[in-house]
């Protein structure tokens, strides 16, 4: 990987400063917010401002909004992804299928971000909600997305000499195991989670892939264990990789034959 810029790093962060509150702040706020020298804040402010990611708020001289380019690159971003649209209407015709609650997710660095949810109509379900972040390691979706990496793709997110950090009592904590574990996914193309992230939750999950056959998300279905059973985990698994085929589909992508 190459090396951060410092100075583009800085001005990232001075950016991402005004998600929060009100989204207006002065100079010397995000001197303080983020700790840096007066003269570099005020170097980086203007040069934000010059390029319109920031713009003076009227009638109060020294605050700052977001100006009109984040929203320009936010705009072309949303015009590119329907991965979340095509997500909840696909795992909306699944839950409907086997009336459990199914997630699409991505990877986000260690993590697995949920773009898609699509609640069971059974009294005792599993409780989350779209833009939930998880530990990958934990999750079925997180450790489909992680056995889909490159083997120097994987280490840079899940070094192999440090231990990982569980939810349950059943998490995979050591790297080794994981790695173990990743490799039989790869040969099923089913990822199953027994109460990993949640001690009452089992999960499967299977891949997403867009256009180029890259997969890009996974799709799972979590069942309370109340409803879990081998043949009932056989049949979901079916139902997940029939679900995320179909996602795939819309995405563009083609099973080889098809």
């Amino acid at each position: 990987m190459g090396r951060l810029v410092p100075a583009v790093t800085r001005a990232l962060d001075i950016l991402e400063l005004f998600l929060d509150g009100d989204g207006t702040l002065s100079a010397p706020e995000i001197t303080r917010k983020l700790g840096l020298p007066r003269t570099t804040v005020h170097e980086l402010v203007t040069t934000l401002a010059a390029r319109s990611y920031l713009v003076q708020v009227p009638g109060q001289p020294g605050r700052y909004r977001l100006g009109v380019r984040p929203y320009q690159l936010g705009s072309r971003y949303a015009e590119q992804l329907d991965l979340a649209a095509e997500g909840q209407q696909v795992a909306r015709s699944v839950a409907e299928t086997c009336d459990e609650t199914v997630h699409v997710a991505i990877l986000e660095g260690a993590d697995v971000i949920y773009i898609a949810k699509v609640d069971s109509t059974h009294a005792v379900r599993m409780v989350s909600a779209a833009g939930r972040r998880l530990p990958a390691h934990c999750t079925s979706v997180g450790k489909m997305l992680l056995a889909s990496l490159s083997e120097e793709d994987l280490a840079a997110r899940i070094p192999e000499d440090k231990p990982l950090a569980g939810m349950t009592d059943n998490s995979i904590t050591s790297p080794e195991d994981l790695r173990r574990h990743l490799v039989a996914i790869r040969e099923r193309g089913i990822a199953v989670e027994q109460r990993e992230s949640n001690p009452d939750v089992s999960c499967v999950a299977a891949p997403v892939r867009d256009s180029a056959g890259k997969v890009v998300a996974a799709l799972s279905i979590s069942v309370p264990m109340i409803r879990w059973s081998e043949e009932r985990q056989e049949e979901l698994a079916e139902l997940a990789a029939k679900g995320a085929g179909e996602l795939s589909a819309r995405l563009g992508h083609r099973r080889r034959g098809a």
